[in-house]
């Protein structure tokens, strides 16, 4: 019987290193972890993919967290948000650039989001 609980132990201990490992590559940042470096919201903009905003994507700009981004480039450093109400003749917002420094992540991987910074 001693031969059985060694054996259970050895195994419960290179399952504690195993879980361990995975936890550590968890956290090494991966390519999909990290938003795009540019995106829109507009279906219409070649800059538009439907499966990175349905994950949720956080922004911060100037060091505040936005949600009224229309539209964004890290690399870049600007942001576009909506002018109001106002809307061209094709029913489309009227959008304002802002230039500074541009920060996303991805909402769904929770407060350790590796962030995309310029």
């Amino acid at each position: 019987m001693t031969d059985k609980t060694e054996n259970m132990a050895a195994d419960t201990t290179g399952a504690d290193t195993t879980a361990a490992d995975t936890t550590a590559a968890a956290k090494t940042p991966d390519a999909s972890d990290v938003p795009p470096d540019r995106l829109s919201v507009n279906p219409r903009n070649e800059h538009f993919d439907q499966e990175v905003l349905q994950r949720g994507v956080g922004i911060r700009f100037k060091g505040n967290q936005r949600r009224d981004i229309e539209e964004y480039s890290i690399s870049e450093g600007w942001v576009r948000v909506q002018a109001g109400k106002t809307m061209d003749r094709k029913g489309n917002p009227l959008t304002i650039k802002l230039n500074g420094p541009v920060e996303a992540w991805y909402e769904d991987l929770g407060e350790d989001a590796p962030v995309a910074k310029a």
